[in-house]
């Protein structure tokens, strides 16, 4: 695969870093996008300078600081990331209001109800799930490009993806891009291997959501596990010995092959890991 152009806004090399998330993202060849759609991001795509991730979650962050604080953007973006592989161009559009609603529905099932009075008064969530209903009935089949995690990369990512396919620069990024084909057929075997084992049934059932996501696209998509701003969170050492898609792999590997008991250490050595990550989040 050839590298994308992904060039930060000037802006982004003077603001602070957002160091807590983590991304996985499809990108879509331009064939899959219906007019006027395709022509926007063929032309979108010509420019010389595009946000980057970084932008998007900044920009997420300050409406969030506003009075009235805004808990889903008015309007979706017309932002993107596109990357160029073997000269046909591919694109991953942000859709950050309907991701604002996805997550925000989150919100609701995850935290008590005072935390979230606290962070966004009940009128203000209220009238995002009445505008997200009122949406949802025109766009039935809309679905997100890209989902995030927090304070860490979700084992169930890693199977997408294989250690080869690590692409590690210290203090700007780490991460993997797999074709569509690859992706679901790595998610096939580890499922298979999952459902045919005892304990890992919590595991099977986060694959088989990953999967019916990633049945939405076109077959000659691009899958992009990010580490997001994880790579400014943690130490580079620990960064460079990072090797989770391995350690996942041989995991999966070793239930394959009847040995539970490495199965079980690689997945507890896994967990251990990600869990001190997102201990971070209570750090000062």
């Amino acid at each position: 695969m050839s590298e994308s152009s992904e060039i930060g806004l000037p802006s982004a090399r003077s603001a602070p870093t957002v160091p807590y998330a983590s991304y996985l993202r499809v990108y879509e060849p331009l064939a899959a996008f219906a007019e006027p759609e395709r022509t926007h991001w063929a032309s979108y795509a010509r420019r010389a300078v595009v946000p980057t991730a970084q932008d998007e979650l900044r920009r997420s962050l300050a409406d969030l600081v506003r009075v009235p604080v805004v808990g889903v953007p008015v309007h979706e973006s017309a932002d993107a990331f596109t990357a160029e592989v073997d000269g046909v161009l591919l694109v991953c559009p942000w859709r950050t209001r309907l991701r604002g609603w996805l997550a925000l529905k989150e919100l609701v099932e995850e935290f008590p109800q005072p935390v979230l009075d606290a962070a966004l008064p009940p009128s203000a969530r209220q009238r995002a799930a009445e505008e997200y209903e009122r949406w949802r009935e025109r766009n039935p089949d809309a679905r997100p490009w890209i989902r995030t995690a927090v304070w860490q990369v979700p084992l169930r990512w890693f199977v997408l993806v294989a250690d080869d396919e690590r692409e590690y620069v210290p203090g700007e990024r780490l991460r993997y891009r797999t074709p569509m084909v690859q992706a679901r057929r790595r998610l096939a075997r580890g499922l298979r291997t999952l459902r045919e084992a005892e304990g890992y049934e919590g595991f099977a059932d986060a694959l088989v959501e990953v999967g019916s996501w990633l049945e939405e696209f076109h077959p000659r998509s691009m899958v992009e596990l990010d580490y997001g701003g994880l790579v400014h969170a943690l130490p580079g050492d620990r960064l460079a010995a990072d090797r989770s898609a391995r350690d996942v792999a041989v995991g999966l590997a070793a239930l394959r092959s009847g040995d539970e008991v490495a199965a079980a250490e690689a997945y507890e050595e896994l967990s251990e890991h990600w869990r001190e990550v997102r201990e971070r989040l209570f750090a000062n």
